[in-house]
């Protein structure tokens, strides 16, 4: 195997490589990491016997030699926005344009267009009318069906239909990428790959006449959405019931423009095999030379972190975790883990801590339902909120084992939690929290109440803030048994759905009251195929119908948010104080 998958033509020529089978474009560029889907996709299909390369952040704005450089692959070409979505890489909350790019060399701006994956698939649609192009990421995985497009203020058809893309892998594409190649390596086939799971394409009528009725869920047309709002929320809630489920065998089916945008159910839940197959696969952990001298921001965040599990059961209205990576937590094993650790140890940089040993949420490692048949009779979107789930395993002791072998492992002198942590888990008289405290954190231990009034909270499917008020009694009992002068930093939104002026006056009275840091606050972007953006649109929750108030100016959205600065006073001499209170001499 090469040590980096190549992106250029010399470099394919010293492979000597006469054709290539499949050609990967990405908004970001090339860090091969497993933290970036394009490497593992690439990585997956290369320990098939695939050859593969990778065109990273190509430019789309000159004679496209970018896109012409490799040629046609036998099989596909695959196209990814990359590691976001790019309008939220582009854009704030306010619709400013961004000025830096955490994921391109020397954090420079401009290196990926808007809607990057219709983009890049039409220019290679154009350019190669007659070689398949599958699309894939988070970006197409959020897109796959009418969505609100929170900088366009607008209802957007799938990505499909506006991409002309033959194929759209959502969720997390570790085993759907090695099917779709395995049915493309005959010639294209387009019965073939329709039949595949966790795919969807667009089909005629004569098609979906075909599939079995029992088993499709309909969705309301795209046109009807862009007439009444009400609709585009009844298809919201029939999607996130349907993908709530544990075993789901319904195919989704929205009438678009004459057409239809069908969604195969996806695969059942990874085992931890499965998880572990991807994390083990050769990766340099570096990005490719070609960047040499350069520094890439998102790398430099992660290079020495470890992700321990895929998927999310908090259910949070805002987040799109578990509508990309699943509702259900897998778990990889200690050896994986362990292994991958030792690999960092052998990083020329490596001075002995670890950034971050977690996962979408820290605190849910080797969790999930005690009973499996009353899981699969379930659709709560959260196993947490309103409260936690009788049937969930709130066992944290083989999370505590976990991070007690990695402190044993030799050259690790930290090992550090920077993923956030979910205080909402029942922890046993907070043995698992101490450990953290005492343990694991850098000095800053973060958590996200988001906010502190009971009905956005509700709206959030967040906490009461009550469990953080607890969670921090605590944090500052055990930092003063032990001597340790450590802060706990909480995250904030503001402008979620139900969230009044009056509301962010609270917040800030509350939070000033516990003389917490609020420098970890944003403005809540509205991002395709989340409860929070359809609250923001159609001003109501989509399960009640009830009427919601929404913050979507930009005056009233920078108002909202100005109340986690505003009590900060310039003191002693142009410095700021932490709550507004000049220092003592």
């Amino acid at each position: 195997m090469s040590r980096f998958l190549p992106t250029s033509v010399k470099e394919v020529e010293a492979l000597g490589w006469d054709y290539i089978d499949v050609i990967l474009f990405s908004g970001d560029a090339y860090i091969d990491h497993p933290s970036f889907g394009v490497a593992v996709i690439g990585r997956l299909l290369e320990a098939e016997g695939y050859r593969v390369a990778i065109v990273p952040q190509p430019n789309w704005r000159d004679d496209l030699r970018d896109f012409r450089k490799l040629g046609a692959p036998r099989l596909f070409f695959g196209v990814s926005a990359g590691s976001m979505d790019s309008m939220v890489n582009h854009y704030t909350a306010a619709k400013r344009l961004r000025h830096d790019d955490a994921y391109t060399p020397d954090g420079a701006f401009g290196f990926r267009p808007d809607y990057a994956v219709r983009t890049y698939t039409r220019i290679l649609k154009e350019l190669y009318p007659h070689t398949p192009v599958i699309i894939g990421g988070i970006e197409a995985s959020l897109r796959r069906l009418t969505h609100y497009d929170y900088w366009s203020d607008s209802l957007r058809p799938s990505v499909l239909v506006e991409s002309g893309a033959d194929l759209l892998m959502y969720g997390m594409g570790d085993r759907s990428i090695i099917e779709v190649a395995k049915a493309l390596r005959n010639g294209f086939n387009a019965k073939l790959l329709r039949k595949l799971p966790q795919v969807a394409y667009v089909a005629d009528k004569e098609w979906v006449d075909r599939l079995p009725e029992e088993q499709l869920l309909w969705m309301h047309p795209y046109e009807e959405c862009l007439k009444n709002k009400r609709a585009f929320g009844e298809n919201f809630t029939r999607m996130e019931v349907e993908s709530n489920r544990m075993e789901q065998n319904r195919i989704i089916v929205e009438p678009t423009e004459g057409r239809y945008v069908v969604i195969n159910p996806p695969y059942e839940q990874m085992t931890t095999e499965q998880l572990d197959h991807s994390f083990d696969l050769p990766y340099t952990r570096l990005p490719h030379p070609r960047y040499k001298g350069k520094t890439i921001p998102a790398y430099e965040m992660i290079k020495h972190s470890v992700n321990i599990h895929r998927g999310c059961f908090g259910g949070c209205s805002f987040c799109t975790i578990s509508a990309h990576q699943g509702k259900f937590v897998t778990s990889r094993s200690e050896r994986s883990i362990l292994a991958e650790i030792e690999k960092i140890k052998c990083l020329a940089d490596f001075k002995g801590y670890l950034s971050d040993v977690g996962g979408p949420s820290a605190d849910m490692y080797a969790l999930g339902g005690k009973n499996k048949e009353l899981c699969k009779r379930c659709v709560r979107p959260s196993c947490l909120t309103p409260r936690p789930c009788p049937n969930l395993n709130r066992d944290l002791t083989p999370l505590l084992e976990l991070y007690r072998k990695v402190r044993a492992v030799g050259g690790i002198k930290r090992a550090f939690i920077g993923s956030g942590i979910r205080y909402d888990i029942p922890d046993d008289g907070g043995r698992y929290m101490r450990e953290v405290i005492l343990h694991h954190t850098s000095g800053r231990l973060k958590v996200a109440p988001e906010h502190t009034e009971s009905h956005v909270l509700r709206l959030m499917r967040k906490p009461p803030f009550e469990e953080f008020e607890k969670l921090h009694s605590f944090f500052q009992k055990v930092c003063k048994e032990n001597g340790l002068r450590y802060q706990l930093i909480p995250y904030f939104i503001s402008s979620h759905p139900g969230c009044t002026e009056e509301d962010m006056k609270k917040l800030s009275t509350k939070v000033r009251a516990l003389r917490l840091m609020t420098d970890q606050v944003q403005d809540l972007t509205p991002t395709p195929m989340t409860l929070s953006s359809v609250m923001f649109y159609t001003g109501e929750d989509p399960y009640t119908g009830t009427k919601v108030y929404v913050a979507n100016s930009r005056e009233e959205k920078c108002q909202q948010k100005s109340y986690f600065f505003r009590e900060k006073k310039v003191v002693n001499r142009g410095k700021k104080s932490t709550f507004g209170v000049k220092k003592k001499r």
